[in-house]
């Protein structure tokens, strides 16, 4: 089988400078959504039709198994489907060419038979292509001959500008989704003509030829309409982004995950969920995010390519973005874990606290107010508030080692590279340059002074 995939659409509508396909649905772009479609069927040829913003669209979408026809004028989708013909296999070996659209990115792959059309019957199909059927009345298209879908045969594709009245008032429209025969299209493309309202030439006026030359046209209809949705708009991206979040949230409440509001979650990406997992409103996960049985995630959480480990907790408005939660963490409310960040089991880290390119070991706990960059924490150490660890000299970056059961007093600034022995104890307000040896207190603070002669300024009456 062929693929041609038709990327050239302006998309005036979309009010953008960025290409139509390219917009995203749930963090990708939408011809990459309709790309992982295609390769589910290993075409033997697979086309992309690229116009407008081609270089952005070719850039974005560039693979080894994907070659790139241009229209450089927008004349129609028989146009388009025209410039793909001398990268498609030969005429002569009977293969299909199944068109798809890029701007369709809930598509599922499907078999397809010599000339096949995806329709969908929508309530008010004004805006699409009609499905004209043999002997059926304009407003139901069921009557008369049967095609292979159990319905009246397909005489034509008339479009809502060329339509009559009659043909206005059927609800089954062409999804653009077509399959043809090879040979066929490279014979009767040439036989499109452009006089019609839009002056372009039309895929869809090749189901009538189809018809004529006695070649049998069959329907499908997909099981979940969304599939069929296409993007012209932001509105429209508003409507296909919430049709595939609803998708991803019914598989993960099948496999087992408790979720407080299906329709208030968005997977960008990959998510992978042990059993009795519980996810809040308004998480967001972004690439590959692995949660391990029992994870709680609280809501308005943001989680980025990182595993949690069972039994961890996630509280409310955590950002975890390339980092590995340990087993019965707890993280959070308004933590930040950056990349790099390696927790062990029962650590916690507390509101406001923020942890990047550092190790910290089992039962150690930094319960708010700190930073800790670039840094290797041992087992049960305590973190006071407003701990930091000076990992940058303005050029370079310095790691900080604390050793096993050491006491970071609050308001301590450890400058790198420095390390603070096993059991260590540095008191509150310690500004940290020299090694702290183990098992001893260290203090660096100025002398605390009273001044019994001053006075508060006063306001100067005026």
């Amino acid at each position: 089988m062929n693929i041609v995939i038709l990327a050239a659409g302006q998309g005036k509508r979309m009010q953008s400078a960025l290409p139509k396909v390219l917009h995203p649905i749930a963090g990708k772009p939408m011809a990459l959504h309709v790309l992982d479609t295609a390769r589910k069927l290993s075409p033997k040829n697979l086309v992309m039709v690229v116009g407008t913003g081609a270089d952005a669209v070719r850039a974005a979408c560039a693979a080894d198994d994907l070659r790139f026809a241009e229209q450089a004028q927008q004349l129609g989708t028989g146009h388009a489907v025209m410039q793909a013909m001398s990268l498609l296999a030969s005429a002569e070996n009977n293969s299909a060419t199944l068109v798809l659209y890029a701007d369709v990115p809930l598509i599922a792959a499907a078999s397809t038979g010599d000339v096949a059309v995806l329709t969908v019957e929508m309530d008010d199909p004004t805006g699409y292509g009609r499905i004209v059927r043999e002997g059926a009345a304009a407003n139901d298209g069921r009557n008369g001959a049967r095609d292979g879908n159990g319905a009246g045969a397909i005489v034509r594709i008339v479009e809502q500008k060329d339509a009559s009245p009659e043909e206005k008032r059927i609800r089954e429209i062409n999804t653009g989704i077509v399959v043809f025969p090879t040979a066929f299209l490279a014979e009767n493309l040439p036989k499109l003509s452009n006089q019609n309202a839009q002056g372009e030439y039309y895929l869809t006026d090749l189901i009538a030829l189809a018809v004529q030359a006695g070649i049998p046209v069959v329907s499908a209809q997909p099981a979940d309409a969304a599939e069929t949705m296409g993007v012209n708009s932001k509105t429209q991206l508003a409507d296909v982004e919430r049709a595939y979040q609803l998708r991803q949230a019914r598989a993960l409440t099948e496999s087992g995950v408790t979720l407080a509001d299906p329709a208030r979650i968005d997977v960008r990406g990959s998510l992978r969920c042990g059993r009795d997992v519980r996810i809040d409103i308004n998480a967001v996960f972004e690439g590959k995010v692995e949660l391990c049985d029992g994870v709680s995630i609280g809501p308005n959480c943001v989680l980025s390519n990182c595993r949690v480990a069972a039994g961890a907790q996630i509280k409310a408005y955590s950002h975890i973005d390339g980092a590995s939660v340990g087993k019965g963490n707890l993280v959070g409310p308004y933590a930040r874990l950056r990349p790099g960040a390696d927790l062990g089991e029962d650590v916690h880290i507390g509101n406001f606290v923020e942890v990047k390119a550092s190790s910290i070991d089992d039962q150690s706990k930094a319960n708010h107010l700190a930073y800790i960059g670039d840094a290797e924490v041992g087992k049960r150490v305590n973190i006071g508030a407003g701990t930091i660890t000076c990992n940058y000299d303005g050029v370079n970056k310095h790691r900080t080692v604390i050793g096993d059961d050491a006491f970071i007093g609050s308001d301590s600034q450890l400058v790198a590279p420095v390390t603070v022995g096993r059991g260590a104890t540095l008191g509150a307000g310690t500004t940290l340059t020299k090694d702290a040896p183990a098992d001893k207190l260290t203090v660096s603070r100025a002398k605390q002074l009273t001044i019994d002669a001053w006075r508060r300024p006063e306001k100067k009456p005026k």
